[in-house]
């Protein structure tokens, strides 16, 4: 499987913010091989130069019509060690069904809030989903930060779901080495790099 990733020069304007439009923002690509998506996800992350957290703390405030995915997506989090970190409204539909959630302030809300937890090393992983213009807008501080202290940010659900994928196959890669005494050249769950005729050669 293969997953390529844009690359985008955000952190070289400072004030820009890094949700997506329209207009072409990237600057090149890179692209990801694995034997199965979840590889192929994280390798593709990693070229682009993100790394997925393999535990920590996980931040999430989502919209409405998400809270439902987002619980999946919370419960294969706690169930892989993470913490939950949330906003008002998605940690109380987060903690309706069980979860233990610890909820922070919105930016508007005052202090501590949501920033402030991201730029005191709380924050290890960031899932953030809006609607309205005046949710997106209020939401910049927590894209901005995530860039500059280079958090693995996603502002979609789908992404979200692809992102713990590569993380459950780290994880996966990361106990297989430690059970066989190998250290992953990456740092990153162990993924290793293979020749493009070792993938021909398994699909045969």
């Amino acid at each position: 499987v293969s997953v390529k990733e844009a690359v985008f020069p955000f952190s070289r304007f400072p004030g820009v913010d890094i949700i997506l439009g329209p207009e072409m923002k990237s600057t090149g690509e890179v692209m990801g091989i694995g034997a199965t998506f979840a590889e192929a996800f994280a390798k593709s992350q990693l070229g682009a130069g993100t790394i997925l957290p393999v535990d920590g703390c996980v931040f999430m405030s989502v919209k409405d019509a998400d809270k439902a995915a987002a619980l999946e997506l919370a419960q294969n989090l706690s169930g892989l060690g993470f913490t939950i970190m949330a906003t008002g409204g998605t940690a109380r539909h987060l903690s309706l069904a069980g979860l233990q959630v610890n909820q922070i302030n919105k930016v508007m809300e005052g202090r501590p809030h949501c920033v402030d937890a991201i730029l005191n090393g709380e924050v290890q992983l960031i899932i953030n989903t809006t609607e309205s213009a005046q949710a997106i807008a209020d939401s910049y501080s927590i894209r901005r930060t995530a860039l500059t202290d280079n958090i693995p940010h996603y502002t979609t659900i789908t992404g979200a779901r692809a992102a713990i994928s590569a993380i459950e196959a780290c994880r996966s890669f990361a106990a297989k080495d430690d059970a066989g005494g190998a250290t992953g050249k990456f740092g990153m769950g162990g993924l290793e790099v293979a020749p493009l005729q070792s993938y021909s050669n398994n699909s045969a």
